[in-house]
């Protein structure tokens, strides 16, 4: 009932460029069939970075019969890289007549939707949660609706968990197998696409920014440039649909100060000392050539913080928020990273000239869960 009432929203979200292939395929099966094969394994993700992280696990395996569910299109893209079967998860209400028998089933972090293991399981396939893990900020969630989880769970065979508090929270729920083997981003491999020429001068590069997050960065980044005449800024926001109203905040911001800005698109690369990065998969190519990082989704209290990893490889002095509830495991591995309030980025722009770059500590063990895999297969 709450499906057909929610379709008019449905309907309008499903013609915005970031849910056009992901609506009609999870709500309406729109190109979106069952898998051809049966058994074999299974793995469901939801975005990007769950997809890329299956990358060294699928290596490890070398196995022919795989397949990737999926929520957003931007995992689904990056499913689609793999030599796998590759759909989008339909909504529930589906699942019952579209998923067939598998081997076995792989749910990474916190894809917990009941019917997907209830079915899973009456269709013979053993469910193993990877990467999982309970936030701080959804732990109260959990407990409030521990007689929901608790009977999911029941449907789970084996839980690795990213750190000892996940365990013990998964313990508390009534899960029963739970081994902390770390997140398994770490075991992913990190690597530039292209190679671009390092600017001459001081460059910081905000990352995976969202709404809210670029007016500070810039505001901060002005300030900073009287102090630091040739440092350069270079923007690259989380999601594409918003290239257009993060470059009119630059024009804004920037045109009445003397300063330069341009588009990466227009191909004019980091001549100026503000560069929108309107294109997607660039990310790591500036890492690689930035010397400050100012990671974004961690400045606001809803999102959670981003992967950082990927600039601390590239030896990057990270800055990021206090709000990395969802990536507290990953920072966990990070050394020499400041956590700063937004109004403190001019300040932090300020002590990186004299701290070591961020770097990664830790590597991760992915035999364990490969051994468990290759059982149940």
């Amino acid at each position: 009932m709450l499906f057909f009432l929610a379709l008019p929203l449905i309907i309008y979200l499903s013609f915005k460029q970031k849910y056009k292939e992901s609506i009609p395929a999870r709500f309406f099966l729109y190109n979106n069939p069952p898998f051809k094969t049966e058994e074999g394994l299974w793995f469901h993700v939801c975005s990007l970075g769950e997809a890329r992280a299956l990358k060294p696990l699928l290596t490890m395996l070398n196995l022919q019969n795989v397949k990737i569910t999926t929520i957003t299109q931007t995992g689904q893209n990056e499913a689609k890289k793999y030599r796998a079967e590759v759909r989008y998860l339909p909504y529930e209400s589906y699942l019952p007549f579209w998923i067939k028998s598998s081997k076995v089933l792989v749910v990474l972090e916190a894809e917990f939707w009941y019917l997907l293991f209830r079915v899973a399981y009456a269709r013979g396939a053993k469910i193993i949660l990877l990467n999982a893990r309970i936030s701080d900020k959804s732990v109260d969630k959990y407990i409030k609706f521990a007689w929901f989880y608790k009977k999911l769970l029941t449907f789970v065979d084996t839980i690795y968990a990213q750190s000892e508090v996940d365990r013990e929270r998964f313990l508390a729920l009534g899960a029963k197998s739970v081994e902390v083997i770390g997140n398994i981003k770490l075991a992913g491999e990190i690597s530039k696409t292209k190679e671009y020429e390092k600017p001459d001068a001081l460059t910081i590069v905000a990352g995976s920014t969202h709404d809210g997050e670029e007016d500070a960065v810039l505001e901060a980044f002005l300030n900073y440039k009287k102090f630091r005449s040739d440092a350069k800024l270079i923007i690259v926001p989380r999601h594409p649909e918003r290239f257009e109203a993060v470059y009119e905040l630059i024009k804004r911001r920037v045109s009445h100060n003397g300063l330069s800005y341009s588009r990466f698109s227009d191909g004019s690369g980091f001549e100026s000392d503000v560069v929108l990065v309107d294109m997607m998969g660039e990310l790591n190519n500036i890492y690689a050539i930035s010397d400050v990082a100012v990671l974004g989704g961690a400045f606001r209290d809803d999102i959670g913080g981003h992967n950082p990893l990927e600039p601390a490889f590239f030896g990057c002095k990270i800055i990021t928020g206090k709000h990395f509830f969802h990536q507290k495991e990953l920072f966990r591995y990070v050394q020499d990273v400041q956590y700063v309030d937004i109004d403190e980025i001019e300040n932090a722009f300020k002590k990186a000239q004299n701290l070591p770059a961020s770097r990664v500590q830790e590597k991760i063990n992915l035999e364990p869960v490969v051994r468990k895999i290759k059982e149940y297969i």
